[in-house]
């Protein structure tokens, strides 16, 4: 008589398939809880199937991590000084970004592992496939990110250090810090040399106000600052060039600056001083080619084009018009806009120029460089060369941010306010004081100019020479633009 199977065996071929299909699922059901357990709580899988001090390790590196990320939200959120140094300081990028590298590399290797304490043999190949397919994807997506993040840490970092100089740390004067601004070509030779726009931000060192004065390239007769280089040179005042030229005699007499990287700015630095008063802190020099680059990552600007503006050159060299009204323009539009001389003069373009300053501080948002962060670096490490130490970086990045929500005043050095043949160098260094005084709110603003009735529009300002650009003496210039 044949043994009689008791109800709970499973001699018969449908129960042991169906007891194996349920310890299947529940093998898979493990492998897929380990590679979960694996991207919620790194180490987890380890601590409880594999090895314990591997999965003790991660995981208090992992709560390490968590609670400095929650610190540095909470300190940043209070101080936004330290979330400005953790961008801009080189030391901190580095380590960052070396964080961000050892966490790929680490985590790749527990998704590995907790693959490996799924034990994917004794699995069926249908699950095994898909935990393969769920693990490869957590683990490609999980490094990949990481990787990137580093990528876009080091591209910051290089950013800064090849922006950055390597002079020392310059304190603000009088409770502001006054960077000069100098506008050039690119092309061969032609890199610092006789720069076409000269500009000086004078920003609040607490408040981020700034005033903008500029500088006509044709000024002459002008002294230097006092015990300066070019002031032995020229005692009685620089006679033998334009302002523009300065940066040109320096160059061809590099031996008076010895210890300079930079003649031609050192000069040029001194003659502002000279003629301006204040005390220059920092330089930056505008590659205008990269500045086209610049507004192409960014996406463009909106200006208020007044009148056409010729594209290509002087004369016969132009070859098309930016067309009037409000507009969003490339690089290659932006770039004539606030170069363009035909049909204008020198100060219609210092107008225009401070337009296109003005509307890049205001429509450059902080989600905007983030988004375009790759294409911003690239185009900034070909634009600007200063010598803002990279200590300094953080500090101007934050006046930036103040500036932002702040009127920009302007003051333009130009007829027929200032005779650029024979400067009043004492009227010019009173209407310094006070352009500085209105923007701080300690004098008045200046009167309306009369309008006359023969006024034209002039490139990015409304008037004539007769009744002044607007855009180069205003205490509003998103208005006046």
């Amino acid at each position: 008589m044949p043994p009689v199977s008791s109800p709970g065996s499973l001699d018969s071929p449908a129960q042991r398939s169906a007891a194996g299909e349920r310890a299947a699922r529940v093998r898979f059901r493990r492998a897929m809880s380990l590679m979960l357990m694996t991207l919620l709580l790194p180490g987890s899988a380890q601590l409880l199937y594999g090895n314990k001090r591997v999965g003790r390790v991660a995981l208090r590196i992992w709560a390490a991590l968590v609670v400095g990320a929650v610190l540095s939200v909470v300190i940043g959120f209070f101080a936004h000084g330290f979330l400005f140094w953790l961008t801009f300081d080189p030391a901190a990028l580095l380590w960052l970004r070396l964080l961000l590298i050892a966490l790929a590399i680490g985590w790749a290797y527990l998704f590995m592992d907790a693959w490996r304490l799924g034990q994917p043999l004794t699995l069926t190949m249908g699950h095994r496939r898909a935990a393969v397919g769920v693990n490869g994807v957590l683990c490609l997506s999980i490094a990949a990110s990481l990787l990137f993040g580093a990528h876009l840490v080091g591209a910051q970092r290089s950013l800064v250090l090849a922006m950055s100089g390597d002079g020392g740390v310059s304190g603000a004067h009088d409770g502001r810090y006054n960077v000069l601004l100098l506008g050039g070509d690119s092309g061969a030779g032609r890199w610092g040399l006789r720069p076409d726009s000269m500009t000086v931000a004078s920003i609040d060192a607490e408040t981020g106000r700034t005033v903008l004065i500029s500088l006509p390239r044709n000024m002459q007769n002008f002294p230097f600052a006092k015990g300066s280089v070019m002031a032995e040179q020229f005692p009685d005042g620089f006679d033998a060039d334009y302002l523009n030229g300065v940066s040109t005699w320096a160059g061809d007499n590099t031996e008076l600056f010895p210890d300079s990287d930079n003649p031609g700015v050192e000069a040029t630095t001194e003659a502002i001083e000279g003629i301006t008063g204040l005390d220059i802190n920092y330089w930056a020099m505008v590659n205008l080619e990269g500045f086209k680059d610049l507004v192409d990552a960014v996406g463009g600007v909106t200006l208020n084009v007044r009148q056409p503006i010729p594209v290509g050159g002087l004369g016969d060299d132009v070859t098309g018009y930016i067309q009037p009204g409000v507009r969003k323009l490339s690089g290659f539009e932006t770039l004539w806009f606030a170069r363009a001389r035909d049909d204008s003069d020198d100060y219609s373009r210092m107008a225009r120029q401070k337009c296109v300053m003005n509307a890049m501080l205001h429509q450059i948002s902080p989600q905007t460089a983030v988004t375009n962060f790759a294409k911003i670096a690239s185009a900034g490490s070909a634009m600007v060369s200063t010598d803002i130490p990279a200590g300094e970086f953080d500090v101007f990045a934050q006046l930036a941010l103040k500036a932002k929500s702040q009127q920009v005043s302007t003051l333009s050095l130009v007829p027929p306010m200032i005779d650029t043949a024979h400067p009043d160098i004492a009227l010019i260094h009173a209407k310094v004081a006070q352009a500085i005084d209105r923007a701080e709110g300690t004098a008045p603003p200046p009167a309306k100019a009369k309008k006359h009735k023969n006024a034209t529009v002039t490139g990015g300002s409304l008037g004539s020479l007769g009744t002044g650009y607007a855009a180069n003496e205003s205490d509003d210039l998103d208005t006046a633009c």
